[in-house]
């Protein structure tokens, strides 16, 4: 199989983005966003997605997080598009449930080519340290977008929020991981029956 790898850079008046990837890494994160939390939950995508990723972002983050958030979700969204290829041989579904102490998350995913995103995450407080919550549905929003996938995210319960993103986030990664894995039955195939995805 060809390496599945993409470095994508984007440059907005807002943001200055340089994402790289791969996607059968060893689960690597290296982050320098100026947004704390969103790299602690970004490393949960690399370590149990076993993904390499290397995430630079200059925002505005002095008017606040949400540009670099957005946007950062949007370049992973296409550095994964872009690795992913034609989706030839690859498992297309991934799914994931994942606990936290009290808290308990599934995320699904199809590699569809059609973006989707379904999110049903109650959180039970509007921030976490200084981080707003509400911009964890822009991130997802983002990514689904432009990696072309559908995407349902339920946390299930929990009454700690950190616990609660924290759960999708590592549920997202895992369900990456399954649907990217390279199915040796399927060989060369496209996994569609429209031939094409």
């Amino acid at each position: 199989m060809a390496d599945r790898t993409a470095k994508v850079d984007r440059d907005t008046l807002e943001t200055q983005i340089s994402v790289a990837l791969n996607l059968d890494g060893a689960g690597k994160g290296v982050f320098n966003t100026g947004v704390p939390f969103l790299e602690h939950m970004m490393d949960q995508i690399a370590r149990h997605g076993m993904i390499d990723l290397d995430v630079v972002c200059k925002g505005d983050t002095h008017i606040d997080d949400h540009h670099s958030v957005e946007d950062i979700g949007i370049t992973i969204g296409q550095a994964i598009d872009a690795a992913v290829g034609d989706k030839r041989g690859i498992y297309r579904y991934g799914h994931a449930y994942v606990p936290l102490d009290e808290a308990l998350s599934r995320v699904v995913i199809d590699f569809s080519g059609r973006p989707g995103l379904v999110m049903n995450v109650p959180f039970t407080q509007k921030r976490i340290g200084n981080f707003d919550t509400e911009l964890f549905w822009e991130f997802f929003q983002g990514f689904v977008n432009h990696a072309k996938v559908t995407v349902h995210i339920d946390c299930l319960r929990g009454h700690n929020a950190h616990h609660q993103i924290e759960t999708v986030f590592k549920a997202f990664g895992r369900a990456l991981r399954m649907a990217l894995t390279v199915d040796e039955r399927m060989g060369n195939a496209m996994p569609s029956t429209k031939g094409t995805l």
